[in-house]
């Protein structure tokens, strides 16, 4: 590993403090714990349940901090299972010896089958007994995409698994572990890293009644559309394509509270609406159930209209 400098600390450090919404003077504090991740004084145990791995995908295509540093240089990062070049036994003996030296950070992608335990397992053991095990020996859980943060897709209705969110398994085995919720489907790589530094140093940041993060999670995204002078004009879009607001077409803006609309994804180059389709609310507790699907029946509707 090439060795890092304290400017490279710093100039890490005034990217992170923009993402975070924090002031000039937390500079300073944000490059000291940076330098103490580089030294492996943090690490970070990373486990995945019911998930189709997009929010590991979308933290791969981080810019404000690339996922090789991110990884190799400020994160000691104890195991992944879609980065992992280990499998089987090993697999299980490394997160086995890392569970039971406790004092981690622990981020979790994707759901828990709750009534049907053997449906995700790893190794033999199913993935809520090793999520019980390892958020014990926790210093934090952070559960990250909507599928860890609140049941997401595989929790949609009539699933057979009984997936169930993160935050809700721990609470229904009585496990009192500082939780974070940063949903999204997937979720910003920003919303991440933030979270991340934020908790090393500062410990856990201001929350929400769901539990997100407020620096990411305060802002309706509709207050912040880049249609909302079409709403305000009442000019609704009625087939995907058109000019216009996209409420008619099932929009879950004036409900959804993310910056989608100010950080964008892909380094910044584009979000949902912006690229003219409706926000489908998965930054909210309700996305993927029935009733916060319109945007499916819409767009039937809007086709058979056309």
């Amino acid at each position: 590993m090439n060795r890092l400098t304290r400017r490279s600390f710093l100039q890490l450090s005034t990217r992170l403090v923009a993402l975070m919404g924090l002031g000039s003077s937390a500079i300073p504090r944000v490059a000291e714990a940076l330098e103490e991740i580089a030294q492996g004084k943090t690490r970070v145990l990373w486990l995945q349940g019911q998930c189709c791995s997009g929010c590991s995908v979308s933290l791969l295509d981080a810019e404000s901090l690339p996922p090789a540093s991110l990884l190799t240089k400020y994160i000691c990062l104890q195991f992944h299972q879609t980065l992992s070049s280990a499998t089987g036994s090993q697999a299980v003996e490394v997160v086995n010896k890392v569970i039971s030296q406790g004092k981690y950070v622990l981020i979790v992608e994707g759901s828990v089958p709750a009534k049907m335990p053997k449906a995700c397992l790893f190794g033999d053991e199913p993935f809520g007994d090793q999520l019980a095990r390892a958020a014990r020996n926790s210093t934090a859980v952070l559960a990250v995409g909507a599928c860890a943060a609140f049941g997401g897709i595989p929790a949609a209705e009539n699933n057979p698994t009984g997936a169930m969110s993160v935050p809700d398994f721990l609470k229904s085995q009585s496990l009192a572990v500082p939780t974070i919720r940063v949903p999204g489907c997937p979720f910003n790589p920003d919303w991440l890293v933030g979270t991340v530094v934020h908790v090393l140093k500062f410990g856990l940041p201001p929350l929400d009644s769901l539990g997100r993060p407020t620096m990411f999670f305060s802002r309706l995204m509709h207050d912040q559309c880049p249609r909302f002078a079409d709403y305000e004009r009442e000019r609704f879009a009625r087939t995907f394509g058109e000019e216009g607001c996209l409420f008619k077409l099932g929009c879950l803006g004036p409900i959804t509270k993310t910056d989608c609309n100010l950080r964008h994804f892909n380094g910044g180059i584009n979000a949902c609406i912006r690229a003219g389709a409706p926000c489908i609310g998965c930054g909210g507790e309700g996305f993927a159930a029935k009733a916060s699907l319109p945007f499916i029946t819409k767009s039937r509707a809007a086709g058979k209209e056309s």
